[in-house]
C-alpha cells in the first residue's frame, strides 16, 4: 500500500492510524516497530516529522488465524429449549474471541457447554451468537442454537420487534421522568475506538428511558433499544449530558462509587419464538455490584 503524506510535521504514527482504515495508533507503532512501513524507501520510525509528498509504503501481515477453543466455565442459563438459549452474562466478561483476547470469552464457555447444538451462520468465531453486549456490561444475551433459530432472531434484530430493556445509573438528574434519545452514531473520527452522535458516516440510533428512582446527583433509569448500534445507550447518555456512572470511556474520567466500569445491566429480553410463533420473555435480576451502587446511593441520600 503506497500513501502519500499531505500534512507538514505530522507523525508518522497519526499518518498512518488517520490514513490506514481499521488501524489504531498502537496497531500503527506496531507496524512500525516491525519494520512494515518505509518512509521514502528508508525504515520509518513512529515519531518521524512528515513533510508533503513523503512516499509511505506499507505492508500490513495477513492476520493470524483465530481458534475458539473449549474452555469449561460457568454459565448462568436464564432460558433453554430446543432452539434457543439465554445467557446472563457476568460483567467482564467478553462475548467472541478477538486479536488480543482469543481467550475465556463466553463463546468459550458456549462451545465447551454447547458446542454440538450452535447456530453456524456467524462462523467459527461467533457460532450462536445473534447479538452482542460489551464486556462490561452483565444481562441477558440470546444465543441460536440453530440456523433456523439464527434467522429469525437476526429478522426480530433487524426489524426492531426483539424488546431489549436495561438499568442503567446515570451521573445527575435527569430533567424529565421519560424521554427519547434520537440521535445517529457512528464512529469518532478523532478515536476510532470510541463512538460517538455523528452526521456523516453513521446510522440511526433511538433509546427510549424512564426513571426508576432518583437520588443525590444520580438517577437510576431503564432503557428500551429501538435500535441497537455499538455503545448505543453510553454514547446517547453522554450526549444529553449524563453519562453512565463508571464509564471512564463516555463519561468521567475517574472513577465514581468505586466503579471503573459502566453501571449497565441488560435485565429484560423479549422476543417471539423462533418456531412455536409464541412469545418468550426473559429477565435477570439486577446483579450484585449494580445492588451495591443502588445502596451506597441510598446511603446518600
Amino acid at each position: 500500500m503506497i500513501l502519500y503524506a499531505d500534512t507538514p510535521g505530522e507523525r508518522l504514527d497519526a499518518f498512518l492510524s488517520r490514513s490506514v482504515e481499521d488501524l489504531s495508533r498502537s496497531a500503527a507503532q506496531k507496524l512500525l516497530e516491525e519494520g512494515c512501513v518505509k518512509r521514502n524507501g528508508k525504515p520509518g520510525k513512529k515519531n518521524d516529522r512528515l513533510e508533503p509528498g513523503d512516499t509511505i509504503d506499507v505492508t500490513i501481515p495477513e492476520p493470524k488465524p483465530l481458534e475458539a477453543v473449549p474452555t469449561k466455565m460457568d454459565l448462568e442459563i436464564a432460558y433453554e429449549d430446543e432452539d434457543v438459549l439465554v445467557i446472563n452474562k457476568p460483567k467482564g466478561l467478553v462475548v467472541h474471541p478477538a486479536a488480543g483476547h482469543e481467550d475465556d470469552t463466553l463463546v468459550n464457555g458456549l462451545l465447551y457447554a454447547r458446542g454440538d447444538s450452535l447456530s453456524g451462520i456467524n462462523g467459527v468465531l461467533r457460532p450462536g451468537i445473534v447479538h452482542r453486549i460489551d464486556k462490561d456490561t452483565s444481562g441477558l444475551l440470546a444465543i441460536a442454537k440453530n440456523d433456523l433459530a439464527h434467522s429469525v432472531l437476526a429478522s426480530q434484530l433487524k426489524d426492531h420487534t426483539m424488546c431489549r430493556t436495561y438499568d442503567a445509573i446515570v451521573c445527575g438528574n435527569l430533567k424529565d421522568d421519560t424521554g427519547t434519545v434520537d440521535a445517529p452514531i457512528g464512529r469518532s473520527p478523532s478515536d476510532r475506538k470510541k463512538m460517538c452522535v455523528i452526521t456523516r458516516n453513521s446510522k440511526p440510533a433511538v433509546t427510549h428511558y424512564e426513571v426508576v428512582k432518583r437520588y443525590k446527583g444520580y438517577t437510576h433509569i431503564r432503557c428500551r433499544l429501538e435500535t441497537g448500534r455499538t455503545h448505543q445507550i453510553r454514547v446517547h447518555m453522554a450526549y444529553i449530558g449524563h453519562p453512565l456512572l463508571g464509564d471512564t470511556v463516555y463519561g468521567h474520567k475517574k472513577p465514581e462509587l468505586g466503579q471503573s466500569s459502566q453501571c449497565l445491566h441488560a435485565s429484560l429480553l423479549q422476543f417471539t419464538h423462533p418456531r412455536t410463533g409464541r412469545p418468550v420473555l426473559v429477565y435477570a435480576p439486577l446483579p450484585a455490584y449494580f445492588e451495591q451502587v443502588l445502596e451506597k446511593l441510598e446511603r446518600m441520600q
